[in-house]
């Protein structure tokens, strides 16, 4: 199987994947292998929704949509162009995966077999029906899969390398037990904004996307806002409103109305309207539905401090604050070369 071969195998995982999304499955009979799976897939959609409360079918149907955007054969070309493919030297790559939000450890299942290793998945219990089909897709597509792909839930055993993501306490954990392997190690990360006051209305509506988005779950939600001094949050409200009908839902009603009553008991100062609670915090990471903000006095000290805490901050959402932060309402739709921490997989899984 060379690198042609697996990239065909991915851009028809994105045919077949294309079929589920907007809420809506269009069953698409020029799709191969579509009378083994749909219906099978469909089920378990269904099965990863009940088993997770935060995996609704809005928020399943937005990754399916993103997944089957980025596999085309197009998109995986421009993502692998700048790389040699000659010198691979096949390995087992353990991969433990996250369970945040819905397929988050594809991105790192795609890079390992895109580039001919095989892969060892220890999957979170959070996230464990949808990955399993999908792989069961690829090998009836390309039988030559079979073989490369192996999930377990037991103690990871018989691997070269690791990509593990976990929270900051774990990572402690992974860099001492995976110490004589070549690896790599995430920790938790979160997203910011910086807005300067001058944003429109369309801008800020776009932001509040980059926050509710799987309800802030993910690593790119934006859950630090940078506002200058005597910042107006009324703009800001109100294009957030329209992520209102979120507190019908009732798992993240129960966690608004719980941080609300902590913020309260314990005299803190914040600002909400009914759904999103913000304060002021020196911290990245926010609990679900609550955004920190912190301001700022000049753009030079900001950017100084950005680069200082870049090992906390997936991504920084602005209109031009920096050359690499990234535009309103795109945080959850990050391309294949987009990497996790900045760490380029295709590379460290080169070189192994």
């Amino acid at each position: 199987m060379d690198l042609q071969d697996r990239i065909n195998a991915f851009v028809k995982l994105g045919e077949f994947l294309n079929q589920f999304q907007d809420n809506i499955s269009i069953k698409n009979d020029n799709v191969q292998a579509n009378d083994l799976f749909y219906e099978g897939f469909k089920h378990q959609l269904k099965l990863a929704q009940e088993h997770n409360g935060w995996f609704t079918k809005q928020n399943i149907a937005f990754t399916l949509k993103n997944w089957s955007r980025a596999l085309t054969e197009e998109n995986i070309n421009q993502w692998l162009k700048k790389y040699d493919f000659q010198t691979v030297n096949p390995q087992t790559v353990a991969i433990i995966m996250a369970g945040n939000i819905p397929l988050v450890g594809f991105h790192d299942f795609l890079s390992v077999l895109i580039t001919g290793h095989t892969v060892l998945v220890k999957q979170s219990s959070n996230d464990k029906h949808l990955l399993p089909f999908l792989a069961k897709y690829l090998e009836i597509v390309n039988p030559d899969f079979k073989g490369k792909i192996k999930f377990t839930e037991e103690k990871l055993q018989n691997f070269d390398a690791v990509i593990a993501t976990g929270s900051n306490n774990t990572a402690r954990y992974f860099e001492y037990y995976f110490k004589n392997k070549p690896s790599i190690i995430r920790k938790n990360r979160n997203s910011a904004a910086v807005l300067t006051g001058n944003e429109t209305k369309e801008e800020l509506e776009a932001l509040s996307d980059d926050i509710f988005i799987y309800y802030g779950l993910g690593c790119r939600n934006v859950s630090k806002i940078f506002v200058p001094k005597d910042y107006n949050f009324e703009g800001f409200f109100n294009a957030v409103y329209k992520w209102n009908p979120i507190i019908n839902e009732s798992k993240y009603a129960n966690n608004y109305d719980y941080n609300k009553a902590v913020y309260l008991m314990s005299e803190f100062d914040m600002l909400e309207n009914g759904f999103l609670m913000i304060k002021e915090d020196e911290s990245y990471a926010s609990p679900i539905a609550t955004v920190f903000y912190e301001y700022y006095d000049n753009s030079e000290t900001l950017q100084e401090k950005l680069k200082t805490d870049a090992d906390k901050i997936q991504c920084v959402v602005s209109r031009s604050f920096t050359d690499t932060t990234i535009q309103f309402g795109e945080t959850q739709n990050p391309e294949l070369w987009d990497y996790a921490d900045g760490e380029d997989t295709i590379e460290f899984l080169l070189k192994i």
